[in-house]
């Protein structure tokens, strides 16, 4: 790969190029004289001058780069277009053509005409209408006029379709994705053809700064061109690629084709027309090429190197944290280098999600109180990681507490259990070396078992708020898909938006995937059971808590459930926890008067239901100007128990209604 020498510093390098492309042209304007009389060429200069460095790039001949001059010269020199006419026989001013080139200048050969020569391949020149090739007016193409005058913007036509990707970064990249660095260099420097670097994974920060640290050590820039942007039209799709192509070449760059957000091709399926383009890109492309796609994608004519790129280990991330915070730390007696194992072990960040963080924290952050730090860096954690899972998941706020949830001695433990698990899960895990046995089975998971209201999503913001993490509902009968492979790619992209922020993720109605294994009698039982195996195996494999919800825990297959870490059954509420649910569901400030929760208790719901009655009740009461008392309970009762298709019977009202 050829650096072009415009971009090198020289303060008089412009004007000596400037005299230099005048006397070049001017020693092909002799050509055109009517007694042509050659003039010397002039002696070359150091750096070496864009018209001779374009020529170099691309493999120009001796009569191409007068071509190329004398299309130059037209827009620089008002008087060539005079000359052109007079030795052309035209009255008026004129332009170059390929019959000019041919009669008037020396080395004459056809082959600077054809479709594939530098001039026509690369569009360093352009040809206007006429009823001959020969005949056709040529004129120098707008990008490469400003090359040779020494000007290296961006092509015009590339303005908003191509990017400049920075490659000058103050961040520091652990040692793992340095590795991976100096591997993809070798391979650019020894490929004996343009190779493309696929860069898989969901982290596109990551990829970014991979790809952005290569070219830079390379010396190199990096032009992006979206996936999303790419034209379907074959005609337009020519034209870019070739534009952008070009680009790479006359700025000595590496091209970057970013696929993250592009549409993945379901089995069976025929590719869309934004696929069949991209895949056209990176079979065509003749520059190395950097690909980010969330998967592989498969290429079969060119040179391909794929590398997974994954988040930093727990130990890369803690020294990123501390290098990051260094005066804090510092400053803080131990106090957040203590703090910065909790956030690794709840969070998983790349470098610059990291280094986001923490300028998010720092600014405002009172210097002289570092202890006040350890909470504005866990909310900006929390506010960094939401975005791209809140397009994927219902995200559920809370404010509750364990005395707000109802159950038996037995299940509170359990619950508090996992809340301990997940809170202690770096020390056992990392500390203890709990990790190092291997990945599998480290997720914290369990299924929340009970009929509808009796508290299943209740506990899942219980734990949620207790451990001061995000909760996100996901409805798995809206998760799974008909078509083949659908789901799984549904479930991943729910698990790769979680994995950095550690959310709780509540997956209710389990049982419309996690149904009693069927007998494969065809391909459909097949991928069913397919789609199972997969949510366990990223259940196990999430560094956060994943809690799956049924109302019918005996149509689960056993199988599955001895794979979940923890089986929570939510049993019915009797009387007494009917009672209790009454006496914690009307808040603080609502005004109430001669309730009888053990009359309230006779009402034979879940506490689910009790909570729909008690906030209708509440309204009713409010509308009347009155505190809420038995008969808006009852007015209330009345219409939950329609909804429910169920009769208020007597014994449940007797002695109050």
């Amino acid at each position: 790969m050829v650096k072009a020498a415009v971009s090198q510093p020289q303060a008089n390098w412009s004007q000596l190029n400037h005299q230099y492309l005048m006397a070049a042209i001017a020693q092909v304007a002799a050509y055109l004289q009517p007694e042509p009389n050659p003039i010397t060429a002039p002696p070359p200069i150091q750096p070496m001058a864009a018209i001779d460095q374009l020529c170099r790039l691309f493999g120009l001949s001796s009569f191409e780069r007068s071509i190329l001059l004398l299309c130059a010269g037209l827009e620089l020199q008002g008087n060539l277009a005079t000359l052109i006419a007079a030795a052309t026989g035209q009255t008026q001013a004129g332009s170059p053509t390929f019959g000019l080139a041919l009669n008037r200048l020396p080395q004459g050969h056809w082959s600077a005409f054809t479709a594939e020569s530098p001039l026509r391949r690369w569009q360093l020149i352009e040809l206007g209408g006429a009823p001959t090739l020969i005949h056709s007016p040529l004129r120098i193409n707008e990008r490469i006029l400003h090359f040779l005058l020494g000007d290296s913007q961006l092509d015009p036509q590339l303005v908003g379709i191509v990017s400049v990707v920075s490659t000058a970064s103050s961040l520091v990249l652990p040692p793992s994705q340095q590795q991976l660095i100096d591997e993809i260099i070798s391979l650019i420097r020894q490929a004996e053809t343009p190779p493309i670097i696929q860069l898989c994974g969901y982290d596109s920060a990551s990829k970014r700064a991979i790809a952005a640290a290569v070219c830079a050590q390379l010396g190199s820039s990096l032009l992006n061109l979206t996936a999303d942007i790419v034209p379907t039209d074959l005609q337009q799709l020519y034209l870019i690629q070739t534009l952008w192509e070009r680009e790479a070449i006359l700025q000595g760059s590496l091209l970057l084709l970013d696929c993250d957000g592009a549409p993945d091709l379901a089995e069976g399926g025929s590719p869309p027309p934004q696929l069949s383009a991209i895949s056209r890109v990176m079979e065509t492309c003749n520059q190395p090429l950097f690909v980010f796609s969330r998967d592989r994608r498969a290429v079969r004519q060119r040179l391909v190197f794929s590398f997974e790129v994954t988040q930093p280990t727990a130990t890369e991330q803690r020294q990123i944290w501390l290098q990051t915070l260094a005066p804090a730390v510092e400053a803080s007696d131990g106090v957040i280098a203590t703090y910065i194992d909790k956030l690794v072990s709840h969070f998983s960040l790349s470098p610059l999600a990291i280094q986001t963080v923490c300028t998010q924290a720092l600014t405002g952050q009172d210097e002289a109180d570092p202890h006040l730090l350890p909470e504005r860096l866990w909310r900006a954690c929390l506010s960094h990681s939401r975005p791209r899972l809140e397009e994927l998941a219902q995200p559920i706020r809370t404010q509750v507490t364990w005395a707000d949830l109802v159950l038996p001695e037995k299940e509170k433990v359990i619950l508090q259990t996992i809340s301990s698990q997940v809170r202690q899960r770096a020390r056992v895990y990392e500390q203890w070396g709990f990790a190092n046995k291997g990945q599998r089975g480290l997720g914290i998971s369990a299924l929340f078992a009970g009929a509808s209201g009796t508290g299943k999503t209740l506990a899942a913001e219980v734990l949620a708020n207790e451990l001061h993490l995000d909760l996100y509902r996901i409805d798995l009968s809206s998760v799974v898909s008909k078509y083949i492979g659908e789901t799984e790619k549904n479930l991943r992209r729910i698990f790769d938006a979680a994995e950095m922020g550690g959310a709780i993720l509540l997956f209710d109605e389990a049982d419309a995937l996690f149904g009693k294994r069927s007998e494969v009698k065809d391909s459909h039982d097949r991928y069913a059971n397919m789609e199972v195996a997969y949510l366990l195996q990223r259940m196990e494999a999430y560094r956060g808590l994943a809690i799956l919800t049924t109302n019918l825990k005996s149509s689960l297959d056993q199988a599955f459930l001895r794979r979940l870490r923890f089986v929570v059954q939510f049993p019915f509420p009797d009387a007494t926890q009917r009672a209790e649910i009454w006496q914690r569901v009307f808040p603080k400030n609502t005004p109430t008067e001669n309730l009888s929760y053990s009359k309230l208790a006779k009402l034979n719901v879940p506490g689910g239901n009790i909570r729909n009655i008690a906030l209708n009740a509440a309204f009713i009461a409010a509308d009347a100007g009155e505190p809420v008392q038995m008969q808006h309970i009852f007015q209330s009762a009345q219409s939950e128990y329609i909804k429910l298709e169920r009769p208020l019977t007597e014994a449940e009202v007797k002695g109050w209604a």
